[in-house]
């Protein structure tokens, strides 16, 4: 069993595929409750109650990463426990957490950590203070199959000012270590794992041995915590920008009515991944490849950039979204499709495509766990070099649709996380087109009665995410997507 660092895998706090565990069917938040205390303490004084959410794959495969999806973490300590940390006068902290992870199977254990960080936080004259951090966490590659269970046990939370120079290194004010109250259960998801193609394993997998530069426990020394070897540092596995735009979750399904809502603007970790896609013209009961192998289009993601998150104790239930923005650059398409059932027409199609917002999240209530996850941003077309029958057809240099639509693309269970990736699919509505002609000649109706309409499907596949500032370098450079409607590579 291997632990692989992957930082940055997104949104986008996973929270997407099967939350919960595939032993039991209570989905939710963990809730437990800790003992803190620093190591002056000497014994454990503060009381603390933790709410953690963690969305689990149910099911996973021998020797496939399972990534569990980006985490949210809500530590609350009494506004008085909290006065006896920081100094006098203090009005706002941020801070991180580092728990420990472990991941147990067929008799054998690794321990996992995560790193989440919580943004600023003012801080109350007294009640409760309540610190959500989130993040991405590390995935697991299992040897053999088995139920695989995950449970926490031990954590520690570094308190600093909110007063500094977010982009300067702060000492922390204090570190508190927390450990589970006496009979508590840390037990947070439990992934069945089997051989590739769900079949059981015909003999017994082979023991993984201690790699170089790995950990493991004394009594355990074939399970091994490692991160993939690193390549050159100075490659740049992402050679585009870091996207730029405003994130809008509006599509989105929005938090149930019922108890205050917290948002959190978070920095974004920069990953880049590879997409393929297909697109149908209804109307020529066809279909184009938007890019294909040759001409790779990379996504470029900051992922996660927006939490909103609120407590699954509060009327309505719980709700968690994780927002990233992400720019996406297609080359230009190129496709042949019988016009009217009977005319060869050729073109090119350039797409010009604003900033994209990658919605990942869930609702939680008594009566279960609802996940989903989806994509949207607005696009134009433009058409050039277009041929009929193989005669070329001037249309202008600014033949497009009339003005921008919206692409809403959903992952449902086949989306599991930014960092992973996944099929996002959806139905567009291409609107008339304009300025298409030169010399007098309108062209605008032929292309409008040809492609223009409802109920054009888009299907894209995002193959996992490149992180270059991760030392690991895990799927780095970027894994080339699958075209939708192929068997994936094994």
């Amino acid at each position: 069993m291997k632990v692989a660092s992957v930082a940055g895998l997104a949104l986008l706090a996973g929270l997407l595929s099967g939350g919960g565990s595939a032993a039991d069917e209570s989905p939710g938040p963990v809730s437990l409750a800790a003992a803190c205390g620093t190591e002056d303490s000497g014994e454990a004084a503060v009381a603390a109650t933790v709410a953690l959410s963690a969305d689990v794959p149910e099911t996973g495969e021998v020797n496939r990463p399972v990534q569990p999806g980006p985490v949210s973490f809500a530590l609350t300590l009494s506004r008085a426990d909290l006065a006896g940390l920081l100094p006098e006068g203090a009005e706002a902290v941020v801070s991180r957490a580092a728990l420990k992870v472990e991941v147990a199977q067929n008799g054998k254990s690794a321990v996992a950590s995560w790193e989440l960080n919580a943004p600023s936080t003012s801080l109350p004259a007294d009640g409760d203070v309540t610190l959500v951090h989130t993040g991405e966490v590390p995935y697991v590659t299992f040897g053999s199959a088995g139920d695989a269970d995950f449970s926490v046990g031990e954590f520690t939370v570094e308190l600093r000012s909110a007063a500094g120079d977010p982009e300067e290194a702060v000492p922390a004010l204090a570190t508190v270590t927390c450990r589970l109250k006496e009979n508590g259960s840390g037990h947070l998801a439990t992934t069945r794992v089997t051989a590739v193609g769900g079949d059981e394993p015909s003999r017994a997998p082979e023991t993984p041995s201690t790699p170089a530069g790995g950990s493991a426990r004394e009594d355990d020394k074939d399970i091994a915590v490692e991160a993939p070897a690193a390549d050159d540092e100075d490659a740049d596995f992402c050679p585009i920008e870091p996207p730029e735009g405003e994130v809008d979750g509006s599509d989105a399904p929005q938090p149930p009515p019922g108890g205050p809502v917290r948002v959190m603007e978070l920095p974004g970790v920069f990953m880049c991944a590879n997409a393929m896609g297909l697109a149908n013209v209804r109307k020529l009961d066809g279909a184009m490849i938007i890019n294909g192998g040759s001409a790779p289009a990379l996504i470029s993601v900051l992922s996660p950039k927006l939490a909103t998150v609120r407590s699954s104790n509060q009327e309505g239930g719980g709700y968690t979204r994780y927002d990233s923005l992400a720019n996406l650059d297609l080359p230009d398409a190129e496709s042949t499709f019988l016009t009217f059932g009977f005319q060869p027409v050729t073109a090119k199609v350039s797409f010009e495509t604003g900033p994209m917002t990658i919605s990942i999240g869930n609702y939680i209530s008594p009566a279960g766990r609802e996940t989903f996850s989806l994509a949207s941003f607005y696009q134009s077309l433009r058409l050039h070099d277009v041929k009929v029958n193989g005669t070329p057809l001037d249309v202008g240099s600014d033949c497009r649709t009339s003005k921008p639509f919206k692409v809403l693309l959903n992952g449902g269970d086949k989306y599991t996380n930014v960092g992973v990736g996944g099929l996002l699919e959806g139905e567009i509505d291409i609107p008339p087109f304009t300025g298409c002609g030169t010399g007098g000649e309108d062209l605008n109706p032929l292309f409008t009665a040809s492609l223009s309409g409802p109920g054009n499907r888009v299907v894209m596949n995002q193959a996992s995410t490149c992180v270059p500032t991760n030392p690991t370098r895990s799927y780095c450079p970027p894994p080339p997507a699958e075209l939708p409607g192929t068997k994936p590579a094994t």
